[in-house]
C-alpha cells in the first residue's frame, strides 16, 4: 500500500514533536548545567549531523555572495531565540515555554507581510490579535522579575518568526541541511568560550542527558520538521506542531508534578483554537 506524501508529512511532524519533548524534559532535569553549556551540547550534535549530510551526499557548502547575509541573519536570530527558548525551558513549565515559542507563526505572517510584502487577509489579522490576546494570559503582564522567563519566551518566538522569515526567502536558493550546518555552526562558535568560562563537569547521566536526551533529540526534531514541510506544504502538517502543547502538559504533570495556572490553560487553548481557525482558512485559501 502506497503511503501518501501528507501522511508521511504528519508521521516526521509528529517524531519532530516527539524530539522536542524529550529536548525539553532534558532541559529541565539538569538545573546543575549552565544554559550556554546545554545549548552547546545541543547544537553540537545537530553539526555533526548535518556536516555527515552534506559529505555523503557530496554536497558544497558555499553560498552565493548575495545570500551570506540571510544565511548569517537565520543563524545569529536562531541562535539568540534558542537561548532565550532554553530559559524560558529552564524557569517555566514546559507547557507554558512551548506556548509562547508556538507564537513564532504569528511573527512569520508579521514579518513576511512587511518584508516579503506577502499579503494578510482579515481573517489572518483576527488570528493574529487573538494570539496576541492569547500571550497575555501566558506571560500575565506585571512589574515583578518572575515575568521574565515569559519575556523571553516571547522574545524566543519573535526572533524564530525572524528566522523562519529568512528561511522562507532562502527557499530555493538555500538547501535546509546548509541552513542547519551554519545555524549549529555559529552556535557552537558562540556557545564554546562562555561555556568554558563557567564549565561545569558532568557525571555520568548528566552526560547522557546533554548528549542525547538534548542533542539527539533536538536533532530529531530539527530534521523531523524539515522532511515532514519535505513532504507536505506547510498549510497541510503544520498543524500537527501544536501538538507539543498537549504532550507538554502531560510530561509536566507526569514528570515533574506541575500543571500551568488557569490564565496559561486560557491562553494554551486560545492559541490551539486560533491555530485550527487559521489552519482551517489557509487550507480554504489555497484550495
Amino acid at each position: 500500500m502506497m503511503i501518501s506524501n501528507k501522511t508521511k508529512g504528519v508521521f516526521w511532524m509528529l517524531i519532530s514533536v516527539l524530539g522536542f519533548t524529550f529536548m525539553g524534559i532534558a532541559v529541565k532535569y539538569l538545573p546543575r548545567i549552565p544554559t550556554y553549556e546545554k545549548v552547546f551540547f545541543r547544537n553540537s550534535v545537530s553539526f555533526i549531523t548535518s556536516a555527515y549530510i552534506l559529505y555523503k551526499t557530496r554536497e558544497s557548502i558555499k553560498v552565493a555572495k548575495e545570500n551570506i547575509p540571510f544565511v548569517f541573519g537565520r543563524s545569529f536570530f536562531g541562535f539568540v531565540g534558542m537561548m532565550a527558548n532554553f530559559y524560558a525551558l529552564e524557569n517555566l513549565t514546559m507547557a507554558e515555554a512551548n506556548m509562547l515559542n508556538k507564537l513564532s507563526p504569528v511573527f512569520v505572517t508579521i514579518c513576511a507581510c512587511i518584508f516579503l510584502k506577502e499579503k494578510v487577509d482579515k481573517k489572518q489579522v483576527m488570528g493574529i490579535i487573538l494570539m496576541l490576546v492569547a500571550v497575555v494570559f501566558v506571560i500575565k503582564p506585571s512589574f515583578s522579575p518572575e515575568v521574565i522567563p515569559s519575556l523571553a519566551g516571547l522574545f524566543s518566538a519573535v526572533l524564530a518568526g525572524f528566522s523562519y522569515t529568512i528561511i522562507r526567502y532562502l527557499y530555493g536558493k538555500v538547501k535546509a541541511e546548509i541552513n542547519v550546518f551554519y545555524f549549529s555552526l555559529l552556535s557552537v562558535i558562540c556557545t564554546f568560550p562562555l561555556m568554558m568560562m563557567n564549565f561545569v563537569k558532568p557525571n555520568l547521566f548528566e552526560i547522557f542527558m546533554l548528549v542525547v536526551g538534548i542533542g539527539v533529540s533536538a536533532a530529531m526534531g530539527q530534521f523531523g520538521l524539515t522532511y515532514a514541510y519535505t513532504f507536505a506544504p506547510a498549510s497541510e502538517v503544520s498543524i500537527y506542531n501544536y501538538v507539543i502543547i498537549i504532550t507538554s502538559m502531560l510530561m509536566d504533570y507526569i514528570l515533574f508534578s506541575t500543571i500551568p495556572d488557569l490564565f496559561s490553560f486560557i491562553g494554551g487553548f486560545i492559541i490551539m483554537t486560533t491555530a485550527i481557525y487559521l489552519y482551517l482558512h489557509n487550507k480554504k485559501k489555497e484550495e
